[in-house]
């Protein structure tokens, strides 16, 4: 071949390739030749990304469950989603989902959730939990290792969720913390993603039994998920529950993390976040999530109930029972409490809440859970009520700085301990097909307090490992691509 030949041979194949690459990919997207066939292609999204910045027009390529390219140009799919004029982002992820059934999976999906995972109650047998739910769930799940329940097995308390008898009400022995921390211990060898705990509910257990359960997640470098104890009614400047779990993270090292800091900060939420933000600044591993309501749910049977006998008139009408939908008396009150069974109440102030959905520390998290339609609207509703609300209507949050919270910030929680966080939460080659594509004009919650179970509207396609279980904005049926969401498992 001649010089002159050789030379235009390759400049045209230089030619073709500048052609291609302009055409079917962008920087550090994977490549596609146009000639790839995809599972599934979600195209002519506005794709968002919170870890890179990346807000454009894309397709997104999708194949065994990955993301395996992120294009400028067209790309072939066995199945293909027209995104157009919608948002393509991160299946959110929930830390603080305690409904981990079908019935509590579908309207998370429906919410835009891709992962529910329960870490502040947390489970005591965490391989039987794990094996419940493999190959039936409709989305991801996980759980901690839990304080709450490990403390009710080992005294044989009665209670459900939450205790009702000696682990809410009695100081634990020697032998008994020494068999609470060994199961704790247990739990994380197999795989718990985190520590649950809950002095509010376990009020007898003392500093020092919450001294220990630190000790155990920070061998482990396991976060701590706490719902922190509380002293009385809250009051302006008395923050001793939060300085607990302050001083024991600061003490063990352990990572910490507060769980819906607008409801159990009270009046101090800000001076809380404050504080959060100042130990962050030398070096504290500590986080916190909200939910955007003002009422909360617990058990009617929990231990912040006890001694509440006495109270006025109004302290039980403000009480909520979703069974009925009646506001409490003292009588109903007394009754419900040898009954069992979850009670809305009282959380914050309007302000208060907003100050803490729209800080930059917090995380957004539901604390949700239903059981057959009855419960807070914080479980179907939590995401799209951040989305349209705060985002959309209020422009308290921008869109980007509120899908971090929801995506990549609870992963980032997670993912020292569990690396399977590192391909969640991420719009990128590699990274996990758990996708949630919305109308950013249109979403809305749209459960209330009265009817819990109502799914969020403008949620579009809901994709979890690859498969669709919301498509065109309805929930799909007879999908369970779910998968365990676990750190590495020991013996």
């Amino acid at each position: 071949m001649s010089r002159s030949i050789l030379c235009g041979w390759w400049k045209q194949a230089a030619a073709a390739l500048l052609l291609l690459g302009a055409a079917g990919m962008s920087a550090g997207s994977g490549a596609s030749n146009g000639t790839e066939t995809y599972d599934v292609v979600i195209a002519n999204g506005r794709v968002m990304d919170p870890e890179s910045g990346l807000d454009a027009v894309r397709n997104v390529g999708i194949r065994s469950g990955k993301i395996a390219v992120i294009s400028n140009g067209p790309l072939e799919g066995k199945q293909t989603i027209d995104a157009r004029g919608l948002v393509v982002a991160p299946g959110f992820i929930d830390l603080h989902q305690h409904g981990q059934d079908a019935e509590n999976y579908a309207v998370k999906a429906a919410d835009g959730v891709t992962t529910a995972l329960e870490l502040e109650v947390g489970v005591a047998d965490v391989d039987g939990w794990y094996g419940e739910r493999e190959g039936k769930a409709r989305i991801n799940y996980g759980a901690s290792v839990g304080h709450i329940p490990v403390r009710m097995a080992v005294m044989h308390d009665p209670g459900g969720l939450l205790p009702n008898g000696d682990a809410a009400h009695r100081v634990a022995t020697t032998a008994e913390r020494e068999e609470i921390s060994a199961l704790m211990e247990k739990g994380l060898n197999r795989g718990a993603l985190s520590v649950g705990l809950g002095p509010a509910y376990t009020e007898a257990a003392t500093n020092q039994e919450i001294l220990d359960v630190f000790r155990v997640a920070a061998k482990y470098h396991a976060s701590c998920h706490v719902h922190i104890r509380g002293s009385g009614p809250p009051l302006e400047g008395n923050f001793s529950g939060f300085e607990e779990v302050m001083a024991a993270a600061a003490i063990t090292g352990a990572p910490l993390h507060i769980v819906h800091i607008q409801s159990t900060g009270g009046p101090n939420v800000t001076e809380e976040l404050q504080m959060i933000a100042e130990a962050r600044s030398r070096g504290m591993d500590v986080t916190t999530e909200s939910y955007p309501y003002t009422m909360g749910m617990t058990s009617i049977q929990a231990a912040l109930f006890d001694h509440k006998e006495e109270e006025p008139a109004t302290y039980f009408a403000a009480l909520l029972w979703p069974a009925t939908g009646e506001h409490l008396t003292k009588e109903s009150f007394l009754r419900y409490r040898k009954q069992g069974g979850m009670v809305i109440l009282p959380g914050n102030t309007p302000e208060n809440v907003h100050a803490a959905v729209v800080s930059p520390l917090t995380m957004i998290a539901s604390d949700g859970y239903l059981a057959k339609g009855q419960g807070h609207p914080r479980t179907a509703g939590t995401y799209a009520l951040v989305l349209g609300h705060y985002v959309r209507e209020e422009r308290a949050l921008d869109l980007m700085t509120a899908l971090k919270k929801m995506t990549l910030m609870p992963a980032q929680r997670l993912e020292k301990r569990a690396p399977v966080f590192k391909d969640k939460g991420r719009i990128r080659v590699g990274a996990d097909a758990d996708i949630t594509v919305f109308d950013a004009n249109r979403i809305i919650d749209k459960a209330t307090y009265e009817k819990p179970l109502q799914y969020s509207e403008g949620i579009q396609f809901v994709l979890v490992n690859g498969v669709p279980v919301v498509k065109d904005g309805r929930l799909v049926d007879g999908v369970f691509p779910g998968r365990a969401a676990r750190a590495p498992v020991s013996q």
